[in-house]
């Protein structure tokens, strides 16, 4: 498992990798809003202001993390605390004492998150669930019956996930079922924090029933109620999220225009309103000739160029297998449970194979290949079992591709600046203008919710070749491709259902970082740190 790293310096800097993000969510002016809400007078009679990681406690090994957690405590701040508490008094004590808890539980949470299985976690537990998310949900809209049996799709669903924050099952016909449903949901996140809080918050501030309360109520209420209890699980969110993922990830990998295409696409755009010569005309339609002659040239040079191509990805795979297999065993580096520091001891477990992850099941589903591509999905079941069980091994737990997995992962998706990237990415989402979302944000109207899902649709597409989109869907027209890829977003089109899902992630996550929620109630943890409550 990977280390945080320690920098020597706390002194905050720019990540050269965030220099492009828009101004709202910039280094630059996120550090102007921590000073303003939770530092502002401590440049007062200075000529520059003294660095942010000395006027506040740290919260993380990473400066980069610590920036993006003060922006998110800054908001949470100005929108709960300054909102009623800047009327009793200017004081900063109170903001100063809440920052001072919040880093005591950052620092538990980052050792605790060093003896976790992130591998395991991310790419095996949290897939299943999804994968559990999706089964369901095809599973609650293909029953279908006559109007006397007929039941409904959310009953369906509950009855395979049941969750008790999510009972009884919101009726149109019974409005009081639905307001009973939201009061356990309510009471479900109250549960989560203080079970949390027991295990995370010093004894002394534990002790004091007034401020566990009043975290509890801000964190479960204010923070967990808006967003996962609010816009967050909608399917028009979701699929407004995918968009602009698929928008990063294709300005990433998608090469600029070159001088040619712009010269092309300005000379064709001059044609259509004739603003080009006859002679210029005449000009173009002698190149036109000429590039008709020079076929043989481009074709040798597309050539060489799909030989290069396949060098360079040759080179990578056989660096990585390289690479990989001078690493030192999957395996044979463990944490002591509860212990931040990695130690060599016996494995108790032998950990799985990486690619008997159920991220790998969860995309074939996603893709729904069972069922529009057989053939594929039971080759590829065979694939791994060969890989796996076969004579060579190369599959195994410690195999070379195992470890050239592992690698990958490690390489790719662990480096320094991709968890604060991710943390202003959730921070521009949710905290638009960097203000808190409204308890009740008006969802948007049907046409507009058609409209993103139908945008998402398109941006899934744009990323596949048409030749691919045409095999896996069995057709060449565009608009039918546009609506097989409606019908598999519809996956999480219905919140009530999706928030199944977030809240099991949620629980998921708590148990694995704070493994005493699992074993005793709230009762019992905070009787063990303070006694009778």
């Amino acid at each position: 498992m990977p280390q945080f790293s320690s920098p020597s310096s706390r002194t905050l800097h720019v990540s050269p990798a965030r220099s492009s993000t828009p101004s709202d969510v910039s280094d630059k002016a996120t550090a102007a809003l921590v000073r303003r809400v939770l530092c502002p007078h401590a440049h007062a009679g200075s000529v520059e202001p003294r660095p942010i990681n000395v006027l506040l406690p740290p919260l993380t090994s990473s400066n980069d993390i610590d920036l993006q957690l003060y922006a998110t405590i800054a908001v949470v701040v100005k929108d709960l605390v300054h909102s009623w508490y800047g009327k009793i008094t200017p004081d900063q004590g109170f903001v100063e004492e809440v920052v001072r808890i919040v880093a005591h539980c950052t620092t538990q949470l980052e050792s605790r998150l060093r003896s976790v299985d992130l591998e395991g976690l991310v790419f095996d537990e949290l897939p299943e669930l999804v994968e559990g998310h999706v089964s369901a949900y095809r599973i609650s809209h293909q029953t279908k019956h006559p109007p006397p049996l007929s039941t409904n799709s959310r009953v369906i669903y509950h009855n395979l996930n049941p969750h008790p924050a999510f009972s009884p099952v919101p009726n149109p016909a019974n409005p009081s079922a639905a307001k009973e449903q939201q009061e356990h949901e309510a009471q479900y996140r109250q549960l989560l924090v203080q079970g949390a809080l027991a295990v995370l918050l010093p004894t002394e501030d534990l002790e004091n029933a007034c401020l566990r309360t009043l975290v509890a109520d801000v964190i479960a209420d204010s923070i967990m109620g808006n967003s996962i209890g609010g816009m967050v699980c909608e399917g028009w969110f979701i699929w407004a999220s995918i968009t602009k993922f698929i928008d990063v990830v294709k300005a990433r990998i998608e090469p600029e225009a070159t001088g040619e295409e712009l010269e092309v696409g300005t000379r064709s755009r001059l044609e259509k309103f004739g603003l080009l010569s006859e002679k210029n005309q005449s000009t173009d339609r002698n190149l036109s000739n000429h590039s008709r002659k020079s076929t043989f040239s481009s074709m040798f040079w597309r050539i060489l160029q799909y030989f290069y191509l396949a060098f360079m990805t040759a080179r990578f795979v056989i660096l990585g297998f390289v690479t990989a297999y001078s690493q030192p065993p999957r395996s044979s580096t463990l944490k002591a449970p509860g212990s931040p520091i990695a130690t060599k001891v016996e494995p108790l477990r032998k950990p799985r194979p990486i690619i008997s992850f159920r991220v790998f099941p969860l995309i074939s589903d996603l893709l729904d290949l069972p069922s529009r591509m057989p053939w594929v999905s039971g080759s590829l079941a065979l694939l791994q079992h060969h890989l796996i069980y076969g004579p060579l091994g190369v599959g195994t737990t410690d195999g070379i591709l195992d470890q050239y997995i592992h690698h990958l992962i490690l390489t790719h998706l662990h480096p320094p600046t991709l968890l604060p990237q991710i943390l202003q990415r959730i921070r521009q989402v949710l905290f638009t203008n960097s203000t808190l979302p409204p308890p009740s944000h008006p969802p948007p109207e049907t046409e507009e919710v058609t409209a993103i899902k139908r945008h998402c649709a398109e941006s899934i597409l744009s990323l596949l070749p048409p030749a691919v989109c045409g095999k896996f869907f069995a057709s060449e027209d565009r608009e039918l491709c546009v609506e097989e890829v409606e019908n598999e977003l519809d996956v999480w089109g219905d919140g009530y259902m999706n928030k199944h899902l977030a809240y099991a992630a949620v629980e998921l996550i708590l148990v694995r970082v704070l493994p005493e929620l699992g074993d005793k109630s709230v009762e019992e943890l905070l009787r063990k740190r303070i006694g009778d409550v």
